[in-house]
C-alpha cells in the first residue's frame, strides 16, 4: 500500500510547474492540497486528511530543491552549440497520397547543397516545411498540386544541441520553453530529434531568441 508521501512525490514530480512553484515559494500550499486531494485519496484507496497532504507537501519541498532541480539545473548547463539560420520560408500542406513523392523530388535536388535548410514533419493530417529562401520556387514547382494551408517568409531558426540524458529529465522542455514565453518570443514552428531543438521565429526575434537560449543554462 503507498503513503500520502508517496502519491503526492508523484504527483508533484510529473507536473514540473507545480516542482519549481514549490521550490520557488510561490504556491499556496493550502490551496494545492485541496486540489490534489482528491487524486491522493483515489490512489492511497482511502479518504486522506487535508492536513496530511499539506504536510507531504511541506517534506518535499526540500528534497525537489536538492535533487530533482540539481539535475534539471546540470542538463540546462551542459547545452551544446547554438545554430543560427535566416531567410526561411515555411510551408504547411494538407496531406495527400502525392505529398511524399513531392517531398521526395524536393530532396533529391538538394542533396548536395549542405549550405541549405530544410526540414518536414508530418502530422496527422498535415505536413510541414520549413526551407531556405533559395529553395522556395523548388518547393512551389513540386508541390503546385498540392494543398498549401500556410505560408510565410521572413523568419528564422535557433538550433540547440542538447546534453545526453534530456529525454529522461521531466520538466527539460518545459524549461526552455518557459524561458522564450517569459521573453515574449512568439515560435511559429518547433522541431525536435533526440538531441536537437529548433525553433523558427520571425527574422526580427532571431536576437532576442539567440540570448535566451544562450544564458538558459546559466541561472
Amino acid at each position: 500500500m503507498v503513503s500520502v508521501a508517496q502519491v503526492v512525490e508523484e504527483i508533484v514530480r510529473h507536473r514540473p510547474f507545480l516542482s519549481e512553484a514549490l521550490v520557488a515559494g510561490i504556491i499556496n500550499v493550502s490551496a494545492l492540497a485541496r486540489q490534489v486531494q482528491g487524486e491522493v485519496e483515489r490512489k492511497v484507496g482511502k479518504p486522506v486528511n487535508q492536513g496530511a497532504v499539506v504536510m507531504a507537501l511541506n517534506r518535499l519541498t526540500p528534497s525537489l530543491q536538492i535533487q530533482e532541480h540539481a539535475q534539471l539545473d546540470n542538463l540546462l548547463g551542459n547545452l551544446g552549440d547554438i545554430i543560427l539560420r535566416s531567410n526561411l520560408c515555411d510551408y504547411t500542406f494538407k496531406n495527400s497520397s502525392t505529398l511524399l513523392d513531392c517531398h521526395i523530388k524536393v530532396l533529391k535536388s538538394v542533396t548536395k547543397r549542405e549550405e541549405v535548410f530544410y526540414t518536414m514533419v508530418q502530422g496527422v493530417f498535415e505536413t510541414n516545411i520549413v526551407v531556405s529562401n533559395v529553395l522556395e520556387d523548388v518547393v512551389d514547382r513540386y508541390f503546385q498540386n498540392e494543398l498549401c494551408l500556410f505560408k510565410q517568409n521572413g523568419l528564422a531558426s535557433v538550433t540547440l544541441k542538447l546534453p545526453k540524458g534530456n529525454i529522461q529529465q521531466s520538466g527539460f522542455y518545459y524549461s526552455i520553453l518557459k524561458e522564450l514565453a517569459m521573453e515574449g518570443v512568439n515560435l511559429l514552428e518547433i522541431v525536435s530529434s533526440t538531441n536537437e531543438f529548433t525553433v523558427v521565429v520571425d527574422n526580427d526575434l532571431i536576437d532576442r531568441t539567440f540570448v535566451v537560449l544562450k544564458n538558459i543554462g546559466r541561472k
